[in-house]
């Protein structure tokens, strides 16, 4: 079972991050006659999708007892846009195939994934939720991983892009037949839940949270889009060793990940992803400081460290937040709605700012997004529990 959510959990939240491979490659092959922020929109539409069905949409299908039907329809869904991918010659292909349908599929994904894990554990879950989320860094599937943008990179010159395309495609498929066979939930909600709660809005705590959730996820994204692009275009690296700046990226995520999970549990989530938050975006301030291949790899990985515990512990601190936790599930889901225009928007427009400003338009982008998420985080703990500092939140 355990295994199972690792590769599961592959081809949720983290699908939007090994996007930054085929961003690379996109501007300098198939589409470089697109501008960066044009390329962008492909990813970023794949992590909408994926944030906005798999939060919003997916919630009320899965409490009437339709999980497994979920995870039927987002393997399929998943591959077919993968394979699709595999075969675009167009800008508007690959925004239907990789963006639209990649991103839906993997929406039909992320809530089982998240749902069922409460339900195995009555302590520490915030600590096997981050667990479970380390599998998307991992690459146990298709997206976030450290090992999928290397397959790519190794796969696309010997075999072309198509077959390279397919092959993920056929690991995605194989691993995911692990959770098709021995997923099981204990149990639904007794009663469906709606779309919308409209009473959780004059919760000014919830409020502030969901802000700092679209400004984290708005700036939270683009050194995943953008720092092999960045390594390779200023020659801080060879080519051949740029293409493995994500996975370094995506190897500081998985401990960042699992480690502040196990402090959350402890000390709360709130108080976890506060710092955490405003440290991610100092680090992004330095981005354009790098100059040497050792800084650039401690940068890839503290990055990923931090942006890897605010991908983890929103959950949590969603649940702490909810002021009925029958509802807890349609909370999540409107937070996370919302959430999805940041990571829908954030990504094009650090693209317009690399296009005219150079790369320290996206470098301040991404440092001042996380720091603003931090501080909405920070009035929101204020707001809970007001100025006191020893207090689980």
């Amino acid at each position: 079972m355990r295994i199972s959510w690792l590769a599961f959990k592959s081809l949720g939240r983290g699908i939007a991050n090994t996007y930054g491979a085929f961003q690379t490659y996109y501007q300098g092959a198939l589409l470089e006659d697109q501008s960066s922020s044009r390329i962008s929109w492909i990813g970023s539409i794949q992590a909408f999708m994926l944030n906005f069905a798999g939060g919003f949409l997916t919630g009320p299908i899965y409490d009437a007892g339709y999980m497994r039907e979920l995870i039927y329809v987002g393997t399929v869904t998943a591959v077919f846009g993968m394979m699709m991918t595999s075969i675009c010659k167009e800008y508007w292909q690959f925004i239907l195939a990789q963006g639209l349908t990649v991103g839906v599929g993997a929406g039909c994904l992320l809530l089982p994934s998240v749902a069922v894990m409460p339900a195995y554990f009555k302590t520490r879950r915030a600590l096997a939720t981050g667990i479970g989320a380390s599998g998307s860094s991992i690459g146990l599937c298709h997206s976030r991983g450290i090992i999928y943008p290397i397959v790519f990179h190794r796969l696309q010159p010997v075999i072309g892009f198509g077959w390279a395309t397919r092959v993920i495609a056929f690991i995605m498929l194989a691993t995911l037949a692990i959770p098709i066979t021995v997923m099981r939930a204990k149990n639904f909600p007794s009663t469906r839940r709606p779309f919308i709660d409209t009473k959780v809005l004059r919760e000014v705590p919830y409020v502030l949270f969901t802000f700092g959730e679209f400004c984290g996820f708005a700036g939270l994204y683009l050194p995943f889009f953008y720092i092999q692009t960045y390594a390779i275009s200023k020659s801080i690296v060879s080519p051949n060793l740029g293409f493995y700046m994500l996975s370094f990226v995506n190897a500081g995520s998985f401990f960042g990940r699992i480690v502040p999970n196990f402090f959350s549990d402890r000390i709360g989530p709130l108080n976890v992803i506060m710092p955490f938050s405003i440290l991610c975006g100092i680090i992004a301030f330095s981005w354009t400081s790098i100059q040497s291949t050792g800084s650039l790899i401690i940068f890839c990985i503290s990055y990923g460290f931090f942006s890897g515990t605010f991908v983890s512990i929103t959950g949590p601190a969603l649940a702490t937040l909810s002021p009925d936790l029958a509802l807890v599930g349609t909370h999540m889901g409107m937070s996370f709605a919302f959430s999805a225009m940041g990571v829908l928007i954030g990504n094009p427009v650090a693209g317009v700012l690399l296009d005219s400003a150079g790369w320290i338009g996206p470098a301040a982008f991404c440092g001042s997004a996380n720091v603003l998420a931090g501080l909405f985080i920070a009035a929101a703990r204020w707001w809970k529990v007001g100025w006191k500092v020893w207090v689980k939140v």
